[in-house]
């Protein structure tokens, strides 16, 4: 079952030092070069320095909010919006951040401050996908409600009795017990929430304005369909590849050490 993942991913990491793409690391040389992998890298970095954080923490104060039996009714609003098709997800977005008619300016209006043109301010724009991000929780959400409820009780009970108020409590029990959830958690949002750029990027923006919102998923494509530059696909994936390898480990080498 592998087979079809692991064949192109081999295949993907050949590609650069094959003949046809230039033996003389060519590909690599114009990597550091590339204006616009640069830039792709940079925005692709920022964009993962302020989401992967809003995720996990916001995924984790649910789990913790929303655990007793009298808010079960509210867990499927915190899901709904991980299971909407990312064009349908991409198109409510362009009505929400609209800047004349958008919900979002009109709720900002209504309080007395000024709209944000979250379509041309490259500020404004990149904060649009953070937020959209932020909104995209859902599976964190329930892996973390499943890592608490498998938290002891006793625990609970053993700490009250110590004389832990409710604070301790969650400091000396929970949160110990939550980290290697919490970091199975980001490193796979460090990956998940990147890939969830393309659609938005490239139905909305497109990139722009200015390049803001050139995440590493649409600059991938742009390189593989617009410039046709496989080689230079290859050595990106394997960057990214491998850099997500690498703080996937440090993250779990770090959890390992504590325990």
């Amino acid at each position: 079952d592998a087979l079809p993942i692991f064949i192109p991913a081999m295949a993907t990491f050949w590609l650069p030092f094959t003949a046809d793409s230039a033996a003389s690391l060519d590909p690599f040389r114009r990597l550091v070069h590339s204006d616009l992998v640069r830039i792709g890298l940079s925005n692709s970095l920022l964009f993962v320095l302020m989401a992967v954080p809003i995720r996990v923490i916001g995924a984790f104060f649910l789990a913790l909010l929303l655990r007793p039996q009298r808010f079960r009714w509210a867990r499927p609003i915190v899901f709904l919006p991980t299971v909407i098709p990312p064009p349908a997800w991409a198109l409510l977005a362009l009505w929400m951040f609209n800047p004349l008619y958008g919900p979002i300016n009109l709720f900002l209006e209504g309080i007395g401050l000024s709209g944000i043109n979250w379509l041309v301010n490259i500020h404004a724009t990149r904060l649009m996908f953070v937020i959209l991000a932020g909104f995209q929780l859902g599976e964190g959400f329930i892996v973390l409600l499943i890592g608490r409820t498998l938290v002891p009780e006793y625990l609970y009970d053993a700490a009250r009795i110590d004389g832990a108020g409710r604070l301790g409590r969650w400091w000396f029990v929970t949160l110990p017990l939550m980290l290697p959830w919490l970091a199975l958690l980001t490193g796979r949002d460090l990956l998940v929430s990147l890939q969830s750029t393309f659609t938005p990027s490239f139905m909305v923006t497109y990139g722009g304005p200015y390049f803001s919102t050139t995440f590493l998923p649409l600059l991938i494509y742009e390189l593989a369909f617009d410039f046709r530059d496989p080689a230079l696909v290859a050595v990106v994936l394997l960057l990214v590849f491998s850099t997500f390898a690498g703080v996937s480990l440090l993250i779990w080498r770090g959890v390992i050490d504590r325990e």
